[in-house]
């Protein structure tokens, strides 16, 4: 049977505290697990912006480097990519020797940079391949009005994608709050660290990653709620019209 009052004792420590959390990051559980999904989403789409310019580019020389990129990190596993920055790092004396490792030594700063290394290509390729479809009208309206090639991009094209790659960016999103499990087999005390955590206090191993499958569940169930209101907002244009 399932043990509930377990359950109950233990729930507070899923949704964050201060105990065993990483140096630069002041909670744990739930809210650690949320810290790595907003920074990384949002480094990762201020990366992916100029990016999917460049993917889109005419000249290879620019957009070569950005597709080899995207193909390396898309291709590979987000493990794989999370222990070659927090393990394999290390190994190099020029980078234990830099400004850099008093942070790659991290476990939070490697998680934040291999996720968001890993969204930001992802969110390339979305957003690249919405910026070729932009309708040939939005350019030419867009001409006639005597706009020139970057303010273009930057009233017409570059809001045009953002809007119409909702729905595939929105996928993103959730594969990346998934994805933040991981965090754990690098020290963290995500959800899923906690519930290791747990499970090791007392042996029993369903009712811990229940509860984190449980939370996973509500907050993609809210995720989904919040880009199907965006899309109505910013999307209301493409819907069919009701006659």
């Amino acid at each position: 049977m399932i043990d509930l009052n377990l359950i109950i004792e233990r729930f507070p420590a899923f949704l964050g505290g201060t105990d065993g959390a990483p140096i630069l990051s002041t909670s744990d559980g739930l809210q650690l697990t949320l810290e790595l999904l907003g920074l990384s989403l949002a480094f990762g789409l201020l990366l992916a912006v100029p990016m999917a310019l460049m993917r889109v580019s005419r000249n290879k020389w620019v957009a070569r480097p950005v597709w080899l990129y995207t193909y390396v990190f898309r291709g590979t596993p987000l493990l794989v990519q999370l222990f070659i920055i927090y393990y394999g790092l290390s190994q190099f004396d020029w980078v234990r020797d830099s400004w850099a490792w008093e942070y790659l030594r991290e476990a939070y700063v490697c998680a934040i940079l291999a996720f968001t290394l890993n969204t930001a290509a992802y969110t390339t390729e979305i957003l690249a391949g919405q910026i070729r479809n932009t309708h040939y009208g939005e350019i030419e309206a867009a001409k006639a009005m005597g706009m020139g090639k970057w303010l273009m991009m930057r009233r017409i094209v570059i809001p045009s994608a953002l809007r119409r790659a909702l729905p595939a960016y929105s996928n993103e999103v959730v594969m990346m709050m998934q994805s933040t499990s991981i965090a754990g087999l690098v020290t963290l005390a995500d959800l899923t660290g906690v519930a290791r955590r747990v499970f090791s206090d007392t042996y029993m191993p369903f009712e811990p990653f229940l509860t984190v499958a449980g939370i996973y569940l509500v907050m993609t169930f809210a995720l989904v709620w919040l880009f199907k209101k965006a899309e109505q907002r910013w999307l209301a244009y493409l819907a069919p019209r009701k006659h």
